[in-house]
């Protein structure tokens, strides 16, 4: 395992505007295999700074962008408000779904994409994603719109990948060329036993390279700082991603 070096708050131009992100380095001369980090709903924080930086420590470049940009400069809620408190669960959500959708997401993807192909250090074609909730949605999703540049692709207490929404992840399973790792959470309504079963479908008619998984552990027990956080869980997590990347990331 390498040691994180080098820790960057970057601004990567986009379609719509300036997007900030952490960029992550080991300390050991590469090139190292590459992981976009697709955060949660609740925004930047140093929750998931954390899970970055274990990322990298495993011997990865990292960026992780902020996908709330849009908003402007913001403070991204009390985890435990967020889940514990309607009003303030609300106020936030009202605010996210005017800044994060996967249509915006993915033109932002294009430009973390080039931003990570320019960077010296960096293997060519060994590009993977993670994502968390909100996150693991859009990691899936980038794997159906840029199938020659992503090689792996995980999704941990994702939501809403196999749904009738015209975006929904499922129905880009046909272009997808990444192995897939998916870490549902259990009694998890933005994922279902249904949803399960309809993207089982798509893959498997697709003939997509995929594990699902449904941990034992409510939705969003990966972050550290949620009320539901399962440290046992969140270890697991990273072990099954890891074992994902190593495979798929570190091939000759």
């Amino acid at each position: 395992m390498a040691c994180f070096a080098a820790i960057m708050i970057i601004e990567i131009a986009t379609q719509d505007g300036t997007c900030s992100a952490h960029e992550l380095r080991t300390e050991t001369p590469g090139p190292w295999p590459a992981v976009l980090v697709y955060i949660d709903g609740i925004g930047m924080r140093p929750a998931l700074l954390a899970i970055a930086e274990r990322i990298c420590a495993h011997g990865t470049y990292v960026l992780m962008p902020d996908l709330f940009y849009r908003l402007g400069p913001y403070e991204a809620p009390d985890a435990g408000q967020l889940f514990s408190n309607h009003e303030v669960r609300s106020a936030w959500f009202a605010k996210a779904v005017t800044a994060v959708n996967a249509a915006n997401t993915m033109r932002d993807t294009a430009a973390f994409l080039a931003h990570i192909e320019a960077q010296p250090d960096v293997g060519r074609g060994k590009i993977g994603t993670t994502g968390y909730c909100m996150g693991g949605r859009m990691s899936m999703s980038a794997a159906g719109t840029f199938p020659d540049r992503i090689a792996a692709a995980a999704a941990y207490h994702p939501g809403g990948l196999a749904t009738d929404a015209p975006d929904s992840p499922h129905r880009l399973a046909g272009n997808i060329k990444a192995r897939l790792f998916i870490g549902a959470a259990m009694e998890d309504a933005n994922f279902d036993a249904a949803q399960q079963q309809r993207l089982r479908e798509a893959l498997d008619a697709a003939q997509v390279r995929y594990d699902l998984v449904e941990f034992p552990a409510k939705h969003g027990w990966v972050p550290s700082d949620t009320p539901v956080h399962d440290a046992a869980q969140a270890e697991r997590h990273f072990e099954t991603m890891f074992a994902l990347f190593d495979a798929e990331l570190r091939r000759a």
